[in-house]
């Protein structure tokens, strides 16, 4: 194991940057993990790193390197915007730090390749922040869907949606970032999860840019080896949508809310079979805690972090490959 050993039993985490994801949701889910001690938290501005640390524990650091430096931080938790994830995630390997970061990890193929390949030289676990696919709704999804509830699937749909945010851009108009490959990594992952690895691009598609940003909106067609597609749909200018549903040769079934789900919601599967439509209730969970512990377990106990550099770059390539699709429609 790279760098300072860990305080045992525990993983201490330092935070690099005062993101609303880090604040509404990681932070406080972190709290509930007795795997991870929040030993630091670092911002540009000392003032806002010390209203975090006030709720949430630790030194508050003026700086993002200065936290690189602190004995106290075993690995890092990095919820800044996609274009410094890479930068500051080498600079955190660099100091010994293993890395958790917020998705997209890259904004381009070649950058997670860089990273994967610096973590890997270094011995240094980095793993990419899928909370959602940390939600045991998904695993029991794939539960049913094995044992036969809708027959064969046929076809995979997803659909992420968000509203404008309220704040303005330089024209008074609200702001966003491109939908790829933030917005789209939702249904691109989901679309793994359930369909696997070896998806092929058929074809993708992107909104030109709009007043409120570049590329508001996009959709893909993806194939699986076995024939079965994907069909994804994702945007920022939209009302919102946060579900995936499959097709099977015996019927269909829908789970909404299945990205960003609270804590405290019991999911409800909507299954249509044989003209009968029925919910199923499912566990609600704590998905950001469970990848909280998913990232400190692998550190504290040895883990091979083969799997997640892994996760890393198979994404990383195929939105690369909708990038390459859509650009060419």
């Amino acid at each position: 194991m790279s760098g300072t050993e860990p305080k045992a039993g525990r993983l201490r985490i330092g935070v690099l940057g005062c993101a609303d994801i880090a604040e509404r949701r990681m932070l406080p889910s972190m709290l509930r993990q007795p795997l991870v001690e929040v030993t630091a938290v670092a911002s540009r501005r000392i003032e806002r790193a010390r209203q975090f640390t006030e709720r949430f524990g630790g030194s508050a650091v003026a700086g993002y390197e200065r936290l690189l430096e602190r004995d106290d931080v075993d690995a890092v938790y990095v919820p800044l915007p996609p274009e410094l994830h890479v930068e500051w995630t080498l600079r955190a390997l660099a100091a010994g730090k293993h890395v958790l970061c917020e998705k997209p990890f890259a904004t381009r193929l070649a950058d997670a390749e860089k990273a994967v390949s610096f973590a890997r030289e270094s011995g240094l676990l980095l793993m990419e922040n899928f909370m959602f696919l940390h939600h045991s709704q998904h695993a029991e999804v794939r539960r049913l869907v094995a044992e036969g509830l809708i027959g064969e699937v046929q076809l995979f749909g997803s659909e992420f949606g968000i509203p404008l945010r309220p704040d303005a851009g330089p024209q008074g108009l609200p702001r966003r970032a491109s939908t790829l490959p933030e917005v789209a990594a939702y249904p691109i992952r989901a679309a793994r999860l359930f369909l696997g690895d070896g998806l092929r691009v058929a074809g993708a598609q992107v909104r030109p840019d709009s007043p409120y940003g570049p590329q508001p909106s996009g959709s893909a067609l993806l194939v699986a080896p076995s024939g079965v597609a994907a069909q994804l749909a994702y945007g920022v200018e939209h009302g919102y949508r946060s579900g995936y549903g499959l097709w099977g040769s015996e019927g269909r079934l829908r789970l909404e809310r299945a990205f960003s789900t609270p804590d405290e919601l019991t999911p409800l599967l909507r299954v249509e079979r044989g003209g009968t439509v029925t919910e199923i209730p499912l566990e609600a969970d704590r998905h950001f805690t469970n990848i909280a512990g998913v990232f400190a377990r692998a550190v504290l106990c040895g883990e091979d972090f083969t799997p997640h550099t892994e996760a890393i770059l198979a994404h990383a390539r195929l939105v690369d490959e909708v990038e390459r699709a859509a650009a060419s429609f």
